[in-house]
C-alpha cells in the first residue's frame, strides 16, 4: 500500500470542503464540478504532474467528493487525495462517456449543479457533451468560488510560500554571480534554475528573463543572447513548494553604469516603500496602487502606467500564473489577513517587487533580499 504524502493536515482538507460544501448550499446547489486544477488539489489534496489530462472533482453539498481521473494516476490518488472514492478512465475507454457517467452516477439525473466554466481543462466541446449526455442536469457557472476561498491562506500554506521565497533568493544570488560579459542567457538561466531546485523548489522557473532591448519589455525568455556590457539584465525568478508561489524582481546591469541608473532604482524603491506602508487589513488597494502610479509618472520615469500593481500568488499550477485579485484604478476590494500578494513597479527596464503576506496589523515581506541596483 502507497504510504500517503499528505501536503496538509486531513483537518484542512476538511475544512476547505465544509466551506465549499456551506457555499453550495448557500446557493442551492447539489454540487460543483471542479475542473480547475487548483480547485481540485486544495479541496481534495489530489496532485498529479498529470493534471492536464481530463480529471475533475465532484463534490457533492453533502458527503466526500469523486476524484475522476486517468487510470495510471492511482498512485499519486493513493498519496496525496484525502478521499477514497474515484472513476478512472483508461486509454481504450471513450473518456467523455466515462465521466458523464461518474457525475450521473454520484448526482442522479437531474440535480443543479455548479460547474467552472472558465477552467482551462474544460473545453468547449467537453461542456457540450456533459449537456447533451445529462441533459436533466441544470448546470451553473460557478468559476470563482473555490478560487475566491483560495485567496484567504492558512498559516501552513503561507509557511510553503516562505520556503518558495528562500529558493526564490537563491535563484536571485545566482542570477547576479553569473551576470558577466560573455556569459549567454542560457547558462544564467541554467544556473538559476539549479540553484532555486537546490534550494527546495518544485519547478525550475526562472521565470521573467531578458537582457538587451528585450529587457525593456515585459515577460522575456532566456534565449542564446550573450550579455554586453552596459545591458540591462531584467529577472523575476519564480519557484515554488509544493506549487505554492513566492517570486520577487530585482534590476542587474552589467557594467559600465550610469548615476542615472541608480538613481531610478532609488527612487523605485522610494515609491515602493511609500505604497507598502499603507498596506494593511482594511485599506482599498486602491491606496497603495495610486501611490505606485503617481509616483512613477509623477518622476517622469513612464509615460503611462498601465500595469497592475498587486497580484495575489498562492496555489498556482501552470499555466496559470496569479490568483484572480488585482489592484488597479477601478477594483473595489480590500486588504485582508491571509492575503498573498506578488506587487511590483517597472520602469526604464528596471524591476523591483516583493512577495507580501497581509498580517492582522499590516503585512509580512515574505521575499527578503537586499535592494538595490546590482551592477556586475
Amino acid at each position: 500500500m502507497p504510504t500517503p504524502a499528505y501536503w496538509f493536515q486531513r483537518e484542512e482538507y476538511l475544512a476547505r470542503l465544509a466551506r465549499v460544501q456551506a457555499e453550495l448550499k448557500k446557493r442551492d446547489l447539489d454540487g460543483l464540478v471542479a475542473f480547475l486544477p487548483e480547485t481540485v488539489t486544495w479541496v481534495t489534496g489530489y496532485f498529479t504532474r498529470a493534471y492536464g489530462t481530463l480529471q475533475f472533482a465532484i463534490i457533492p453539498a453533502d458527503g466526500e467528493p469523486t476524484l475522476f481521473c486517468r487510470d495510471v494516476e492511482e498512485y499519486y490518488l493513493d498519496t496525496t487525495c484525502v478521499f477514497p472514492d474515484r472513476v478512472m478512465w483508461t486509454d481504450s475507454d471513450d473518456r467523455m462517456k466515462v465521466a458523464a457517467d461518474a457525475i450521473r452516477s454520484r448526482m442522479g439525473p437531474n440535480a443543479k449543479l455548479g460547474i467552472e466554466l472558465s477552467a482551462w481543462p474544460l473545453s468547449a466541446g467537453r461542456f457540450e457533451y456533459l449537456k447533451t449526455a445529462i441533459p436533466g442536469i441544470l448546470w451553473q457557472d460557478e468559476s470563482n468560488l473555490a478560487p475566491t476561498m483560495r485567496l484567504i491562506k492558512s498559516p501552513a500554506e503561507i509557511a510553503y510560500q516562505r520556503l518558495a521565497a528562500k529558493a526564490a533568493e537563491a535563484g536571485m544570488q545566482a542570477a547576479i554571480d553569473a551576470s558577466e560579459v560573455g556569459v549567454s542567457e542560457r547558462e544564467m538561466a541554467a544556473q538559476i534554475c539549479a540553484a532555486m531546485i537546490r534550494a527546495g523548489s518544485d519547478l525550475p522557473g526562472p521565470g521573467v528573463m531578458s537582457s538587451g532591448e528585450r529587457a525593456f519589455h515585459l515577460h522575456g525568455g532566456y534565449s542564446d543572447r550573450v550579455l554586453e556590457a552596459g545591458d540591462i539584465v531584467q529577472i523575476e525568478v519564480t519557484p515554488n513548494v509544493h506549487h505554492y508561489h513566492a517570486r520577487f524582481m530585482r534590476p542587474i546591469r552589467i557594467a559600465p553604469a550610469r548615476d542615472d541608473d541608480h538613481a531610478i532604482v532609488e527612487k523605485l524603491i522610494a515609491i515602493q516603500d511609500a505604497a507598502l506602508a499603507e498596506v494593511r487589513p482594511g485599506v482599498a488597494a486602491t491606496v497603495p496602487d495610486s501611490i505606485y502610479r503617481d509616483g512613477i509618472l509623477s518622476a517622469g520615469l513612464r509615460e503611462t502606467y498601465t500595469n497592475k500593481t498587486f497580484y495575489s500568488v498562492g496555489l498556482l499550477l501552470q499555466p496559470n500564473g496569479g490568483e484572480p485579485l488585482e489592484a488597479e484604478p477601478s477594483c473595489t476590494w480590500k486588504f485582508e489577513p491571509g492575503q498573498t500578494f506578488h506587487t511590483y513597479l517597472l520602469a526604464s527596464g528596471y524591476g523591483m517587487s516583493e512577495t507580501i503576506a497581509i498580517t492582522e496589523t499590516g503585512y509580512e515581506r515574505l521575499t527578503n533580499f537586499p535592494r538595490k541596483l546590482f551592477v556586475k
